[in-house]
């Protein structure tokens, strides 16, 4: 307890329940709908909005969220009005997003502060403002999955018949995507652009092999994610460890092993069953 004595350390609580909430509703819809390269895709493209951050003197995360936003439509864009393959516009885009950030890097005046905790996190730092924006950002989120819950679960499971039954698959593709993106940018700060696909994946992964039901699923990672970034916190705390790779270290400790208990599982109810 003698952590939370700590104004970083509280805020990095804060933060990683905000965290948590947008990995367990954002990521099932992830896992279930097979979209991790598109989440990918937008993180890695949000680099550049990160470069255009520091370029124009503006808080990086701001530019982030735009580059996230932008590419996540154009993504939606090119594989939906166009012929070219979904995967083949996220890699495009990845690397244009990367590229465009190490220019814009590049250019900017001095030294560019806490780059390397946007490309692998730093829950720790996280200010006062930045925790304004998780906020925003989480309870927008969840308004919008709210009031669409249905049309997404129609969309997740069968998007043909979804169509058929009059749900505008379209446009609420393009929603998720932007839901993805907003989830990108709240996660950046605790956990980098480059890891912040496995926290996004891993809750939702490990509570597909238990519950069949999306609300159970959400909930479940919801709480898993919780699990994974406290124990991570303490952890990198205790090792005096970076906290965004112990989050994710420990996550993927915890994947294994439900691995192994599903397996388990499946077997005994086998052998229960004969």
């Amino acid at each position: 307890m003698e952590i939370l004595q700590y104004g970083f350390m509280q805020r990095a609580l804060m933060a990683g329940v905000l965290i948590s909430i947008t990995c367990g509703v954002i990521g099932t819809y992830v896992v279930v709908r097979r979209m991790v390269f598109i989440s990918g895709g937008i993180s890695h493209s949000s680099f550049g909005g990160i470069g255009l951050g520091y370029l124009l003197g503006i808080d990086p995360v701001l530019g982030a969220m735009l580059f996230a936003i932008g590419s996540a439509l154009g993504i939606g864009a090119i594989s939906k009005r166009t012929r070219l393959p979904e995967d083949t516009a996220i890699g495009i885009l990845w690397a244009v997003g990367m590229a465009l950030g190490i220019i814009f890097i590049g250019l900017s005046p001095g030294f560019a502060p806490d780059l390397f905790g946007y490309l692998f996190g730093n829950i720790l730092s996280v200010s006062f403002s930045d925790l304004i924006i998780m906020v925003v950002l989480t309870v927008l989120i969840l308004v919008v999955v709210t009031l669409l819950f249905k049309e997404f679960l129609s969309l997740s499971f069968d998007e043909e018949f979804a169509k058929v039954s009059g749900v505008p698959a379209g446009w609420l593709y393009f929603i998720l995507i932007v839901l993805i993106a907003l989830s990108v940018v709240i996660l950046i700060r605790a956990v980098g652009i480059i890891l912040l696909i496995a926290l996004l994946t891993i809750p939702a992964a490990i509570s597909r092999q238990f519950v069949s039901s999306l609300k159970k699923m959400m909930l479940l990672s919801i709480l898993l994610s919780m699990v994974f970034v406290i124990s991570g916190l303490w952890l990198s705390y205790v090792l005096d460890v970076a906290s965004g790779a112990t989050i994710i270290l420990f996550s993927g400790i915890m994947f294994l092993a439900s691995l192994g208990l599903s397996r388990w599982r499946r077997r005994r109810v086998s052998i229960t069953a004969s």
